[in-house]
């Protein structure tokens, strides 16, 4: 009996051990550490981020609008504008992971006449693309979407939106921009759900789409650590507009 006794509890320590094991495992190479999706709460959260605590629901503050929502807006790049990719990958050693790269390199700007944004384009510098891995970055300058000849991406505003007076109040928005996105030298016509709202001088827009890389003519990426990836990824965008 006691023999047995002590089996089963070498048994239970064995199978504690295990488990234990499996989950620093999982912990240190198989966890997802992938920055969040783009929101509205977390672009409002990068503004100010001790006035939002995780979970929280974050509320714009009102712009000291004068003239309506009227004029010229343009990327303001002193704050966490970016525009980056999101796919899903499966990598030797680590196991599946989102690989997630931005750039903060954006220009752009758009014009609203009587409340109605009637104009805009947007480009962002895809050679400096910043993932967690920099063989990563460094594959994409001649692979996929080979940044070394296609350096950036432009995105032109084909479609009007109308841009009602509560916006200008510290409302949200969800709405649609319609335009054509060039990719790796391809150009589609495209339409990004986006939300929007205003806080401070800033009019802050986020939104992201889907895109099938055959689409732009882009291949996947070759190398030893990257067993596979999937056929298609997320582009992201969180812009902060400054009249």
């Amino acid at each position: 009996m006691s023999r047995k006794k002590t089996l089963v509890g070498l048994g239970v320590a064995a199978l504690v051990v295990i488990v234990a094991v499996g989950g620093a495992f999982w912990y240190l190479f198989r966890r997802d550490d992938a920055p969040e999706e783009v929101s509205l709460a977390g672009a409002l959260s990068s503004l100010s981020p001790t006035a939002a605590p995780a979970g929280a629901t974050v509320v714009p503050t009102p712009a000291p609008v004068t003239d309506g929502l009227n004029g010229d807006w343009q990327v303001d790049s002193t704050v966490d504008s970016f525009v980056g990719y999101r796919v899903k990958e499966e990598l030797a050693t680590v196991g599946f992971a989102t690989a997630v790269g931005r750039t903060k390199d954006v220009t752009g700007a758009f014009v609203v006449e009587n409340n109605v944004a009637t104009s805009g384009s947007i480009e962002a510098q895809l050679s400096t693309l910043q993932s967690d891995q920099d063989f990563r970055d460094n594959a994409l300058r001649t692979q996929s979407i080979e940044t070394n000849k296609f350096p950036t991406a432009t995105f032109k505003m084909t479609g009007q939106v109308t841009l009602p007076a509560s916006l200008a109040a510290g409302q949200s928005l969800t709405t649609t921009l319609v335009g054509d996105l060039t990719l790796h030298g391809v150009t589609k016509a495209v339409e990004i759900p986006v939300e929007t709202t205003i806080t401070g001088e800033h009019l802050v827009v986020v939104g992201s789409i889907d895109i099938l890389f055959s689409d732009y003519n882009i291949a996947k990426p070759n190398a030893q650590r990257v067993l596979s990836v999937e056929d298609h990824g997320v582009m992201e965008l969180q812009l902060f507009f400054k009249r």
